[in-house]
């Protein structure tokens, strides 16, 4: 189903998505994207340089935040713009429940040329984890 802009207003609010994300899924994106930093996979390195954990690739988090925008619109060519600030890692555990990252999303702004912009809140553990995340959206 493709949203049209007629039956959007402000304030209206993307349905919540919730992901789990296990070292699996990061072996899987750092084979995707060619990121093979071993914070993403070995906890001896994560904690050596600091860390608590292993954590996920910020382009990863950033990805399902934007994949809430583009199941929202049924159209992935209706984002035009799209911009995080990364806040704090998801931190995944070594097991199979792995670490939950919830997306919500609300019409933030009713622009011209049907475009309304989507202001994201992004959580892992209760702590935002991306700040500044919007979309802009052109709606059928």
């Amino acid at each position: 189903m493709t949203v049209r802009r007629a039956d959007v207003a402000l304030g209206t609010e993307l349905p919540e998505q919730l992901h789990r994300v296990t070292r699996a899924d990061l072996v899987r994106y750092a084979g995707a994207s060619g990121d093979f930093n071993p914070i993403h996979w070995n906890q001896r390195v994560a904690t050596s340089v600091g860390l608590p954990d292993v954590i996920a690739h910020g382009m990863f988090t950033m990805a399902l935040a934007g994949r809430a925008v583009t199941d929202w619109t049924g159209d992935p060519g209706a984002l035009v713009e799209y911009q995080v600030r990364f806040g704090r890692p998801v931190v995944v555990p070594d097991d199979d429940a792995g670490a939950e990252v919830v997306v919500r999303g609300t019409v933030g702004a009713l622009l011209d040329d049907d475009r309304v912009r989507v202001d994201l809140t992004v959580t892992s553990a209760g702590e935002k984890v991306l700040s500044l995340a919007r979309a802009i959206v052109r709606l059928p």
